[in-house]
């Protein structure tokens, strides 16, 4: 993207300065290294959802925003229902709820790695990964409807989980407002299962290394020590996610919603129509469906440290998603008001002494968990209390894609990757080497740059990096 197309206001922002049908500008945090590296799609679609009905600020994109589908990735926007806000599947997306968990083993790099290759291989056995992996769970249609109304309580109360992680998940690991109903019979069925699997893509399980502290007061606070390890997972709600994202873009995209749209993959429905209500229950039911999945997996991964490590009791630290849309109370000119915030592979992070964290946190901040590419380092960040101003609590959520998959294959083999992550200490797990491939760390941008430029500005800042020892991957 050419910085000339933008208007510069500091080092990490940039404005799209409204014209044509946009109502609000559009706000890029990025450095100039970023930006230049961003496809030129990230200026279009966020001018594009400048547009929509309701906007409320400006549309905002994150250092790791990309090409998505009608939002960018790394997109934000929120929207207010008194004045004819609306609510987009592509706003939201496909993967409905995918997120990151991260849980606290206590034991050091010197502990885990004798034994390295047997926890890989035993994890790899255990979880189930992969395009259309499936698990040793089979939901009937009770259970079905009770696991999307309940979430991680769910799996919880069915032994699959621990009672003293909820706390530590977003929504008290439950989605109010969650309509089962609303969910299709092909969207139950393409998940009955699929609960306990990460699935293919970018999802991974990752046995991390702290390998270097940057917060000590926060790290304290989270718990974080340098040289101990911790098990990271990203997934989120599987087929049924999915399911809901393509049946409601095509619904949405009937001539009869009456929105004109600079681009048909923006397809919406205002807020309180009948529409927007029902894609609001059955997308709370996927963000159900993603919390139980992550609890079920953390449970898998606990079993199969317990049996390396029998004292070992795996602490969540917190477990938050990506790509929904949250009705949550901001400041608009002076009072607080009801928006719903789309968040498209864009992370919440609310700062310190927001209510709707755990007491243990409030002090701190959220933690804001970012995933790195396969082979590269992640990050735990603290959400700052000027994230609401500059992006209604929200940060970026990984790396952010550089190049697309198909290139990725053009470039790279999956063998070599994994002989090189060997060579380099990383043991690789996957049942796809042309995923392994898609998935090549060149693939994807600077991830210490993409941090670095949301703790400029002021959306989050760095707490700890990790190095990978184990990646199960999708």
């Amino acid at each position: 993207m050419d910085p000339q197309r933008l208007t510069r206001v500091d080092a990490t922002t940039w404005r799209i300065e409204p014209e044509g049908a946009m109502r609000v500008p559009a706000i890029i945090y990025a450095d100039e290294t970023l930006i230049r590296g961003m496809d030129d799609k990230v200026f279009v679609q966020a001018a594009n959802v400048a547009t929509l009905p309701g906007i409320v600020e400006a549309a905002y994109a994150m250092p790791d925003a990309h090409w998505g589908y009608g939002f960018p990735i790394g997109g934000v926007a929120a929207f207010d229902p008194d004045h004819g806000g609306i609510v987009s599947a592509g706003g939201v997306g496909f993967d409905i709820s995918c997120g990151v968990r991260t849980m606290l083993t206590g034991l050091t790099v010197d502990q885990v790695m004798p034994l390295q290759q047997s926890l890989a291989e035993s994890l790899y056995r255990q979880i189930p990964a992969g395009l259309g992996s499936t698990g040793a769970l089979i939901l009937d249609d009770a259970e079905m409807a009770a696991m999307l109304g309940e979430g991680a309580r769910w799996a919880v109360a069915r032994g699959l989980g621990e009672a003293r992680d909820l706390e530590r998940i977003e929504e008290g690991g439950m989605m109010a407002g969650a309509a089962p109903g609303a969910v299709s019979e092909r969207g139950r069925e393409r998940q009955r299962r699929e609960m306990g699997t990460l699935g293919s893509g970018n999802h991974y399980l990752e046995v991390q290394a702290i390998a270097e502290i940057v917060d000590v007061p926060a790290a304290r606070a989270f718990g974080l020590v340098e040289n101990e390890v911790v098990v990271t997972i990203h997934c989120g709600s599987r087929g049924l996610g999915h399911q809901i994202g393509t049946e409601f873009l095509q619904e949405m995209a009937a001539p009869a919603a009456g929105i004109v749209l600079p681009d048909r993959e923006l397809a919406c429905a205002p807020i309180r129509s009948e529409l927007g209500q029902r894609y609001l229950g059955a997308m709370r039911a996927a963000v159900n469906c993603a919390l139980a999945n992550r609890e079920i997996l953390g449970h898998y991964a606990r079993r199969v440290f317990a049996h390396f490590f029998p004292n070992n009791a795996l602490d969540l630290l917190f477990d938050v998603s990506h790509n929904t849309c949250k009705a949550e109370m901001h400041r608009v000119g002076g009072r607080r008001r009801e928006l719903f915030v789309h968040r498209k592979g864009a992370t919440r992070a609310f700062g310190p002494g927001h209510e709707g964290l755990p007491a243990a946190l409030r002090a701190v901040g959220q933690p804001v968990l970012i995933g790195g590419s396969m082979g590269t380092g992640s990050y735990i960040l603290a959400g700052e209390a000027t994230s609401e101003q500059k992006a209604w609590s929200s940060a970026c959520h990984g790396a952010g894609r550089a190049m697309s998959r198909h290139a990725a294959l053009r470039q790279w083999s999956g063998r070599k990757i994994v002989d090189d992550l060997a060579a380099r200490g990383i043991v690789i797990r996957s049942p796809s080497s042309r995923g392994v491939a898609e998935e090549a760390p060149g693939a994807y941008k600077d991830v210490g740059a993409v941090v670095a430029a949301a703790e400029h500005a002021g959306l989050a800042r760095r707490v700890a990096r990790l190095r990978p020892l184990i990646c199960i991957k999708g």
